[in-house]
């Protein structure tokens, strides 16, 4: 996301004049030399008139620079589209949530004080409780652009063993041993929230293995469970988490996103795109596993698209209705749980979405909050809707991908900073 001049030191004339004049007045003047006699002048010749050049044309001044736009705009609540009409009880379990995990924050403090006197099933008093302690601001990127992406995840269900064995071929894995982290920030102050990853070789990091790689090498011993469906698996590392139900011991577990390989994400179904193998609109979960099923050949050269590659950790699933925990550290509830990304919209914060039905045009304005991330989640109006657990939230979910606008509620004083 100049030039220099070179000066010349001036020389004295002074003396130069003086010598010049010495030399005049110490040698004899010459004899004139006899004059020729004069010849009569040519009569003048007409000349051809002067040919003035073209004007030169305006030279293109270079656009000036124009400062990003500002990331958030402070607005009054009668500007979000639809505020009137949520009923905002469904959304309070959520921000109770957050405030589990922001009430030790300086500006959360108070509002997280507060709600605790809030009647959770008063939709009038918790509508007067945000109305009086936040500021909605719109979220612009940084051309102005006040439309974004709005994708949706939800959490799957796979069939798996705990030993490897008939359909069941492919594992899920713990987090490596020699997997490293390295928090940058406590190098440079500046980089906070990010993460180096990688693996020692002598006394140098350098970058862990690949998808590819690690599919190739594998990582014996690693492996928490054993699933059969290859494409579900990848899946559910786009997700981030799922739930898998054994046929050994009837048990259902909750595997957790644990860490990452360090290798950014890319998502598969723009490179079925760029290589004419679908249409922008058939690049949906149903339209990607489709073309896996036609070209089976293929189903590991297009997972290799993405070098990214997640491991897991076993959590237990004491209430199957409480969704899984998000990265804020708390349970994340469907449809009323978005991901974020956090370098632009703070982690928690309640966050009100406008948008459309997967695949539609009808409406969708409520309010979120913002208590989880993704790898493919990176921009200020972009936002992943939690859809939840089950067949349906799996086919909302893979077929959500509208435009949309976001609103991030602050509190009153609104002393959350945000940069670009």
């Amino acid at each position: 996301m100049f030039s220099t001049r070179r000066s010349v030191p001036a020389r004295s004339v002074a003396g130069l004049v003086f010598i010049a004049a010495f030399l005049a007045a110490c040698t004899t003047p010459p004899q004139p030399a006899p004059q020729p006699a004069p010849q009569p002048k040519p009569a003048p010749q007409p000349q051809p008139p002067i040919k003035m050049p073209p004007p030169a044309a305006p030279v293109p001044s270079a656009p000036s620079q124009q400062p990003p736009a500002p990331l958030f705009t402070p607005v009054a609540f009668d500007a979000l589209p639809g505020w009137q009409q949520d009923d905002l009880r469904q959304a309070w379990p959520a921000f109770l949530a957050s405030c589990r995990a922001l009430a030790a924050k300086p500006d959360w403090k108070m509002p997280c004080a507060t709600s605790k006197l809030v009647d959770a099933g008063d939709g009038v008093a918790i509508r007067q409780f945000f109305e009086t302690n936040f500021v909605p601001n719109l979220v612009r990127a940084a051309d102005g652009a006040d439309t974004g992406l709005i994708t949706g995840y939800y959490e799957p269900m796979l069939h798996g063993s705990r030993k490897r064995g008939g359909a069941y071929q492919t594992p899920l894995y713990k987090v490596p041993d020699d997997l490293v982290t390295v928090d940058l920030a406590s190098v440079y102050p500046t980089l906070k929230g990010m993460r180096l990853r990688g693996r020692l070789v002598g006394k140098t990091v350098v970058p862990y293995g690949t998808r590819a790689e690690i599919e190739r090498a594998r990582l014996p011993g690693k492996e928490l469970v054993w699933v059969d469906d290859p494409v579900e698996a990848f899946f559910l590392e786009v997700q981030g988490s799922g739930r898998v139900q054994l046929d050994d011991s009837g048990d259902v577990v909750r595997i957790a996103y644990a860490d990452q390989n360090g290798h950014p994400y890319k998502a598969i179904g723009r490179w079925l795109v760029e290589q004419g193998e679908l249409t922008a609109g058939e690049a949906s979960a149903q339209g990607i596993k489709a073309w896996i099923t036609a070209h089976p050949e293929r189903r590991q050269e297009l997972f290799n698209v993405n070098p990214s590659y997640i491991f897991f950790r076993e959590e237990r699933l004491p209430d199957p209705g409480v969704g899984p925990k998000g990265a804020l550290g708390v349970p994340l509830t469907p449809s009323r749980s978005v991901a974020i990304d956090p370098s632009f919209l703070p982690l928690g914060a309640p966050i009100f979405l406008s948008t459309t039905e997967p695949a539609s045009e009808l409406p969708v304005q409520r309010l979120m909050m913002g208590q989880d991330t993704g790898g493919a989640i990176r921009g200020a109006v972009r936002a992943d809707f939690f859809f939840g657990f089950g067949g349906q939230a799996a086919e909302n979910a893979g077929r959500m991908k509208q435009r949309g606008q976001l609103w991030v509620l602050l509190p009153k004083p609104a002393t959350i900073q945000a940069s670009r």
